[in-house]
């Protein structure tokens, strides 16, 4: 059902030959022409029992009878308050079940929920607020370091003289009310006040509304933390959000599979406890999860999800007990998956792509000038088809730079492409080192200092250099209680890759600095490590 790529790669006689570096992830499965509060709707009806969702922390389980019960209060409470379809509001907290409530309710009301980084300061999420024009906040009063209501006030001080829902503030014009989902605070709604706050009248009018609601729809706007420059915010459609989880988990096999709730890897004892099924994270969650004490806990029931280098995938496995891995790429851009393996891809592919193209996804890997290149050939990875964004919002300079003409978004990702169509990640295009006039893709360096059984992780970034135009330095994080040398990290190089990508710099860190989605960011490297030979 998923095109010429669900055939495995045991299999190679019936795999069509590619001959340049395009695929397209044909599949006769449709597209879903749905939004997401029918896509629970139907959910609920069909498996009203069944377990939704659980926060164990919280010693909350749902069935999702009962989260659609919660999903209709919320949103007709939302309209209540005095929010209409198209306005934006803002959920800037950690991982809660109001987050995912909020998340289900906006899509049902038709309003477009934006996600706030939890690890935004006052000045970023002054910026986004003002950028999406936010009408309604919900947030935590605080989670660990971070002051949620203390930042609001600090920002737009009329919070505390205003009747609730009549916020008028002279730094942010639009936003009208702050509902909080833990303690009461002055000023601001809390989350029983949305519940409670609908009329029957209100019910009806979001009955109403269902029919005139369209997939096509802006329902979600994800600001994209770059390295460089003020978050852009990628405004993604119902359809781009449903079809893309929807042949995501056919892809993983979620259809014939025996599956418990989907976690991702904050709390390693509530994974174990819920004996869920997949897990979903970035590399560095897993490079944390396994550098803890975890083999106290019984995780035989996981298979991970994640772009990762390839020793922390075995390790994932060896440590962890994890019985399989799908590496999953994509872009915030793109509702994000664009790649992703198969369940029974052999180790090789698995460990060294990050599988093959999505159903009803085209992919082309191009050379400068835009001509697609042979297979094999590293270029600039580009990416069609129903995932991608509407653009970056009231952004269309940032939108056109992004997509050309024909709607192929440039990832700014180095890839290469084999003949059976799986995707090889060789770095972002503007991270590429050119040495003396050799290319170096920095993952390339970094996935192999990962095998040095000392480094906990590692970054490769180019230095300026008269001579050569740029010199590979290394960056790298130790193993507690490791010691090591730059005489003894290129010792270990020497032999197993090339002369010229072996780093010329080795610096050991204790941290990157990092965006506020946890990015290591590199604007500016050359001026940092700006060394002579």
């Amino acid at each position: 059902v998923d095109g010429f790529m669900s055939l495995h790669v045991d299999n190679p006689p019936h795999i069509p030959t590619l001959t340049n570096s395009y695929v397209h992830g044909t599949s006769s499965v449709s597209l879903l022409h749905l939004t997401v509060s029918q896509c629970l709707d139907s959910t609920a009806e069909r498996w009203p029992d069944r377990e939704a969702v659980v926060f164990v922390q919280d010693g909350i389980r749902k069935t999702f009878a009962q989260f659609q019960q919660d999903v209709d209060k919320a949103a007709a409470g939302l309209l209540a308050l005095g929010l209409k379809r198209g306005d934006r509001l803002g959920v800037w907290g950690p991982n809660t079940y109001e987050w995912i409530l909020f998340q289900f309710a906006s899509a049902k009301a038709g309003i477009i929920l934006v996600s706030l980084n939890p690890a935004y300061q006052a000045k970023e999420i002054d910026f986004t607020l003002k950028k999406v024009q936010c009408k309604a906040v919900v947030c935590p009063s605080q989670f660990k370091t971070q002051n949620f209501c203390e930042m609001l006030r600090e920002i737009c001080p009329e919070i505390n003289s205003t009747p609730l829902g009549m916020i008028k503030s002279s730094r942010l014009p639009d936003l009208r009310m702050v509902i909080v989902t833990d303690s009461r605070q002055p000023g601001m709604f809390h989350v029983d006040d949305v519940m409670q706050a609908a009329e029957s009248r209100h019910h009806k009018e979001l009955m109403d509304l269902q029919s005139r609601l369209s997939f096509d729809d802006p329902i979600n706007i994800q600001f994209t933390s770059g390295t460089t420059g003020n978050p852009k915010g990628a405004t993604l459609s119902h359809h781009n959000i449903v079809n893309n989880a929807y042949f995501a988990g056919l892809r993983m096999g979620f259809e014939w599979r025996v599956t418990r709730p989907t976690c991702r890897p904050f709390r390693t004892k509530s994974t174990a406890r819920c004996s869920c099924n997949f897990l979903y994270g970035t590399p560095t969650m897993f490079t944390d999860l396994v550098n803890q004490d975890i083999h106290k806990y019984d995780l035989s029931s996981v298979e991970a999800g994640a772009p990762c280098p390839p020793e922390i995938l075995r390790k994932l496995k060896t440590d962890m007990n994890v019985k399989e891995i799908s590496v999953v790429y994509g872009t915030t851009e793109n509702s994000p998956v664009t790649f992703i393996g198969f369940p029974h891809d052999n180790e090789e592919l698995k460990l060294n792509t990050v599988g093959c193209i999505m159903s009803h996804t085209e992919a082309k890997v191009v050379d400068p000038a835009g001509q697609i290149v042979p297979l094999g050939t590293p270029g600039e990875l580009m990416i069609r088809g129903s995932c991608v964004m509407h653009g970056y919002w009231e952004d269309p300079e940032k939108t056109r730079e992004a997509i050309c003409p024909a709607r192929w978004y440039r990832t700014g990702d180095t890839a290469t492409l084999n003949n059976l169509g799986y995707c090889r990640i060789e770095g972002r295009l503007k991270d590429m080192i050119i040495r003396g006039g050799e290319n170096i893709y920095p993952a390339e360096v970094e996935q192999f200092l990962f095998t040095h059984p000392k480094v906990l992780e590692v970054q490769v970034v180019g230095v300026k250099d008269d001579r050569l135009g740029e010199q590979v330095c290394a960056c790298i994080r130790l193993k507690e209680g490791q010691t090591s040398s730059p005489e003894e990290i290129r010792a270990f190089c020497k032999g197993q890759i090339s002369h010229f990508k072996i780093p010329h710099y080795v610096f050991f860190v204790d941290s990157y600095p990092l965006t506020a989605s946890g990015k290591v960011r590199h604007s500016n490297t050359n001026t940092h490590l700006n060394y002579q030979d």
